[in-house]
């Protein structure tokens, strides 16, 4: 790295006549000294990409009257942006993007600026309101650009009323700037006068409007447009003019109803990118989209599309590299025909009504696929051999679907993989494991698989997500789980596992979700489990990512020559990991970023016996705990009272006994406990969350007694223990026996005694002799003592 103070001061301090610095895309640290006046001949500096920072040297800058061009993008200036720039009336273009600029910007900045021909701000911590209008009378302004990268910055186009630019824009882009916040988010009007646009982004927005098919027809050299994300209404419509130069369309996440228009082959020649997803559109797919000879990306996904996908579209668009159709109403066996998209790398097309068994003749020479998903369809019969032979093949998903057989082994090398709820069968393919330490998320759940785990998933030693739930799996759950140290989800759940639970899974520190429940487990819980869940590390937030860059260029010709790059990458697909996981009484699909967060612990449905672990209370960020329906015995550990985050709590169907520890009052989060079915004892805690809890939580212990419960608590003191046992660490409290309860208890055992014991004498007339006779002797035997005591 060169430090730019020694750079300008012992280089180029001597050359007064230098007109150009450009030093961009090095690795410069430091500030711009304020000594730069010197050079008072500079028409352009750039210092764009590299590591300065600081405050930008006002006094410096600003006193570089022949300043044409000034590009100091990509670095980390910090502070407000000085008044004093104003001054610059021959700057041409001004470039401060992706900085840590703040503060606001006054109109004043501009106002001077008239030969302004581009200013780029984006990607900086700006706050306030900034009036396009301060640009109105730049006749030579032709790029604007504001992304703002928080919700603070707001662009106002519609003060004063009918303000009429002096200007044409070739390139504009205003994303997430809160346009027109406190004016009804409407449409700028300016742009009626605007005929030369190339570029027009106005995406994050949440713009109330009509797709604007006029500003279309009006702007014939349009090649980027992305309204995404607002609240666009209406239909695409017709008629829309032939644009030959439109390359890019994304109007997705909006709230455009109708059909695609028939021709839209037509309507766009040449477009490489269309995103039309996250509307309301419906209809079948227009034949004419085979026609989209030049189309790379293309996503209609999340719409009410119906009807069978053109034939031709995976065999006539050579080029298509992405092609995303999931969440609609499509159907008919696509997947039963040959393509010839070579390209083709992402295909996308779950959960629409897909049918037929998968072809086995597609040749895999040349076949670039490295992302297919299939799931949620109605396909069928056995997978082929060609999908997993792929060698690019990278993420496989084909869940929810109705495939059979033993599931083949390739040469594909997967990071993700879902084959789970489908009908396959046989033991688990031991190939899972040849993946190595690229696979991430595996899920092989409601499957048939019977046998065990393989001892090749040792070598899965990136693992996040193992979710092998609800299968025929048995014998002991293998000690090697627990050597893989990256795994944060472990399903295990609805097997026929047997055996102790094996101490090794409690050197999964970074575990979030545990799951072991009905399986055929016995002995005890270990203790070591308080290790688990200890990570907060964020690694599911966004599984899989797919990005597309927009690499538009527009050139400003200057000193040097320079390209408006929008260095764009919008999101094309984004995968996110999902499991299913018990908790609050019902099952729950946790999705992404929340499983970063979620923890939890399920050993309910076994045979575990012994006390609960009181060092389960250390397992401080679980959010849920089931151990439900097992053998367990004694108290309930008062150190659950260190659950601060827990909100599920089920203890249900086991053999404890004692009271509900009153500290459990402390866990404010705790939106459902259940401790029915049990022997335990005394009076039900009131305050707190345990005041919203039903009398479900608590049937099934006939010695429990107050709220909701019907069975009150007798208020009478008392100093018999035989109904409760004494809580650790506490006295006993008379009010704790149910004396109603204890009276009627004890006059009946009495009453059976005696029944019983005449019945006894009555049936045998040799033990009546000897009792009449015992007795006898006892009568005599007190007449005589009192007879020497008193007479």
């Amino acid at each position: 790295m060169f430090i730019v103070q020694l750079l300008l001061t012992n280089t180029l301090a001597s050359l007064h006549h230098l007109e150009v610095i450009d030093m961009s895309d090095n690795y410069l640290v430091g500030s711009i000294p304020s000594s730069i006046h010197t050079l008072s001949s500079l028409e352009d500096v750039s210092f764009a990409y590299n590591h300065l920072n600081g405050s930008l040297p006002d006094d410096g800058l600003c006193r570089l009257k022949n300043l044409q061009e000034l590009d100091l993008s990509g670095n980390k200036f910090d502070g407000n942006l000085s008044q004093c720039f104003n001054s610059l009336t021959s700057l041409k273009l001004f470039d401060i993007s992706s900085n840590r600029l703040t503060g606001t910007l006054s109109p004043s900045l501009f106002a001077n600026l008239t030969s302004l021909e581009y200013v780029d701000f984006s990607h900086n911590k700006f706050e306030g309101s900034l009036s396009f209008s301060s640009f109105s009378n730049l006749t030579k302004l032709e790029v604007v650009a504001f992304i703002s990268n928080d919700d603070r910055f707001e662009v106002e186009t519609e003060e004063p009323i009918g303000w009429v630019p002096m200007f044409q824009l070739k390139v504009l882009v205003l994303s997430n700037c809160n346009i027109n916040r406190l004016k009804g988010r409407v449409f700028p009007s300016f742009l009626l006068h605007q005929h030369k646009l190339h570029v027009l982004d106005l995406s994050h927005n949440s713009l109330e409007m009509q797709f604007p098919i006029w500003f279309i027809n009006n702007n014939s050299d349009l090649e980027v447009i992305s309204l995404r994300n607002n609240s666009v209404a209406g239909t695409i419509g017709v008629p829309l003019y032939r644009n030959a130069n439109t390359w890019w369309l994304d109007t997705s996440d909006n709230q455009m109803t109708g059909t695609i228009p028939l021709d839209i082959g037509n309507i766009f020649p040449y477009i490489t990118y269309l995103n039309l997803s996250q509307n309301s559109l419906s209809g079948p797919l227009p034949w004419s989209m085979a026609a989209l000879s030049k189309i790379e990306m293309l996503d209609l996904s999340n719409n009410n599309l119906s009807g069978e996908v053109p034939e031709r579209l995976l065999s006539n668009c050579r080029q298509l590299m992405g092609l995303q159709l999931s969440n609609n109403s499509l159907y008919g066996e696509i997947l039963s025909r040959k393509f010839n998209a070579s390209q083709l790398g992402i295909l996308l097309l779950d959960n629409n009504h897909f049918t037929g068994v998968l072809t086995n003749e597609i040749r895999t020479e040349g076949l670039s696929l490295f992302m297919l998903d299939i799931s949620g369809n109605l396909f069928s019969g056995a997978i082929p051999k060609w999908m997993t032979n792929l060698t690019n093949l990278n993420s496989l998903v084909i869940r929810d679907n109705m495939f059979e057989g033993q599931f083949p082994c390739g040469m594909a090398v997967f990071s993700y993989l879902d084959i789970s709820q489908n009908n396959f069968s046989g033991s688990v393919p031991s190939c899972f494991g040849m993946s190595g330490s690229n696979m991430k998320h595996l899920h092989l759940g409601s499957n048939r698989f019977t046998g065990s785990i393989p001892k090749s998933f040792l070598n899965l030693t990136n693992l996040l997500t193992l979710d092998m739930s609800n299968n025929k799996l048995l014998s002991k759950i293998p000690y090697f789980l627990g050597e893989l140290s990256s795994l944060r989800i472990l399903l295990l759940r609805n097997n026929n596992f047997a055996g102790i639970i094996p101490t090794h899974l409690c050197q999964l520190s970074y575990l979030r979700l545990l799951d072991l429940s009905t399986n055929f487990l016995f002995g005890s819980i270990p203790d070591c489990l308080q290790n688990i869940t200890q990570s907060s590390q964020v690694v599911f937030l966004k599984t899989q990512k797919i990005d597309y860059m927009i690499e538009h260029l527009f050139y400003h010709y200057g000193s040097v020559l320079r390209n408006f790059d929008l260095d764009r990458y919008d999101e094309f697909y984004v995968k996110r990991d999902e499991v299913e996981f018990l908790t609050k009484s019902r099952s729950d699909t946790y999705k992404g970023g929340i499983l970063d967060y979620m923890s939890g612990l399920d050993l309910s449905c076994n045979n575990l016996t012994g006390e609960i672990p009181k060092e389960l209370g250390m397992l401080v960020q679980i959010r849920a705990v089931n151990l439900s329906h097992n053998q367990l015995t004694g108290r309930i550990p008062s150190s659950f009272s260190n659950l601060a985050d827990i909100e599920s709590l089920d203890i249900s169907s086991n053999h404890l006994s004692g009271k509900i520890p009153s500290v459990l009052i402390g866990l404010y989060s705790l939106s459902t406990f259940i401790v029915a079915n049990n022997n335990l004892a005394g009076s039900i805690p009131q305050e707190n969350q345990f005041a919203t809890f039903t009398a479900d939580s608590y049937e099934g212990n006939p010695f429990l007694c107050g709220p909701p419960l019907a069975k009150s608590c007798a208020p009478e003191k008392t100093n018999l223990t035989l109904m409760i046992a004494p809580e650790e660490n506490e006295e006993e409290k008379w009010y704790d026996v149910d004396m109603v309860f204890f009276r009627a208890s004890l006059v009946s055992t009495w009453f059976v005694f005696l029944m019983g014991f005449f019945g006894i004498l009555y049936v045998n007339p040799n033990w009546s002799r000897r009792w009449f006779v015992l007795v006898e002797e006892c009568l005599y035997t007190c007449y005589y003592f009192l007879s020497d005591c008193f007479l």
